[in-house]
């Protein structure tokens, strides 16, 4: 033990500890969280009671968390930081669809459906939308055979991972494919605005600071293809309320879309991925 004298000393120290670590990137990890976390608490020269209900804050999120709600998710969510991490290892090349959040109600296991096929298998009273569009690589040709994983809240704002009692098992779910000439069609409804979860933790310290809590309506798309990045993305209604103040910072412009009549008199949004490749 050294003579731990003061605040440098102690971090000197404690670095220390992580020299022999047998993981290289798991010590590049722990030294740099160790380093900030450190350098936080000396900048805002934190007291007893604060690192207290810090403990205090992480103890009742975890408490929080069940197979269907994910509170740890939902923090760094509100924090940015699942965005920032998503900026970080996607870097799509120029032209290519941009990605954003996964959001802590995807679940596995939806069903396969046919393109043109509803995802909807509850009676709601909001419109009944078509999104269809093209799936290419940046060269413009198409992609047969492309899985998009899809999800989606109902009208009232609540995903059935949510309302496991209140929806059908698939309810807003579904799993589509690309036809040979890269087209895909869904046709669901038009997706409501809804809060965040907010009764819990992550709640209370959004409302500590003076903070939103709604997203806006999106249709969330898992997009995978061998050869080609995985596309974790949102496409969203441009007259859904709360575009530009999303609680987890998770709209694009470029992921926007009108909802207009197409030649049958359908509510219809065009939206064409552009795939990365790996």
């Amino acid at each position: 033990m050294s003579d731990l004298t003061g605040p440098d000393e102690l971090l000197t120290e404690v670095l220390a500890r992580y020299d022999d670590a047998p993981n290289e990137r798991l010590k590049i990890v722990m030294q740099a969280a160790i380093r900030h976390l450190h350098e936080f608490v000396r900048e805002v020269d934190l007291t007893r009671d604060e690192w207290m209900a810090g403990i205090q804050f992480l103890t009742a999120t975890g408490q929080i968390c069940s197979d269907t709600r994910q509170e740890y998710i939902l923090m760094s969510d509100t924090l940015g930081v699942s965005t920032l991490v998503e900026m970080l290892n996607y870097s799509p090349t120029e032209g290519t669809t941009e990605n954003t959040v996964l959001g802590p109600f995807y679940a596995a296991g939806s069903p396969e459906r046919a393109n043109g096929e509803s995802m909807l298998d509850d009676e709601d009273p909001g419109d009944e939308v078509v999104v269809r569009g093209r799936i290419t690589d940046p060269d413009g040709n198409p992609l047969a055979g492309v899985v998009l994983d899809c999800w989606q809240s109902n009208t009232d704002g609540w995903y059935q991972v949510q309302q496991v009692d209140g929806q059908s098992d698939f309810n807003l779910r579904g799993i589509y494919r690309t036809d040979d000439d890269g087209r895909y069609e869904i046709r669901t409804v038009r997706p409501g605005k809804y809060p965040i979860p907010h009764d819990g933790p992550v709640g209370s310290l959004l409302k500590a600071n003076n903070r939103g809590w709604m997203r806006p309506g999106h249709l969330h798309t898992w997009v995978k293809h061998p050869g080609y990045k995985e596309l974790i993305t949102h496409i969203f209604d441009r007259k859904s309320d709360h575009l530009y103040d999303d609680a987890v910072f998770g709209v694009r412009e470029s992921l926007i879309v009108d909802f207009t009549p197409d030649e049958s008199g359908e509510l219809a949004a065009t939206f064409d991925f552009v795939l990365d490749p790996a």
